[in-house]
């Protein structure tokens, strides 16, 4: 699992490329981003399967921010980025939540 970051020119925008290897992937079907910047939605940000059998999608994002997320694997199992900027705990569960900073340093 990894985040790719670029900033926009002005820097108001960070377009973050969230990743799942192949091999974090396993056998999994389909692969959900969930977090704040799609209100929690379970199914509104899909990522998509690459021929190396990957997952990855791209997102613009406001800079300056932190946004806490998961990835939700097959619609029931949820992980968290391995590679994430840092972790928060989640306010509904005994888990953590994956947390990307899009401060560009």
């Amino acid at each position: 699992m990894s985040l790719k970051k670029s900033f926009s020119k002005d820097k108001k925008k960070c377009t973050v490329t969230f990743v799942v290897s192949s091999e974090a992937a396993g056998n999994a079907q389909k692969i959900n981003l969930v977090g704040d910047f799609n209100c929690w939605s379970s199914t509104d940000t899909a990522l998509v399967k690459g021929r190396d059998g990957s997952f990855s999608v791209k997102l613009e994002l406001d800079a300056d921010k932190e946004y806490q997320f998961r990835y939700l694997i097959d619609g029931s199992r949820w992980e968290n980025d391995w590679k994430a900027d840092k972790y928060v705990p989640a306010p509904y569960s005994n888990a953590d939540n994956s947390v990307v900073i899009t401060k560009n340093i």
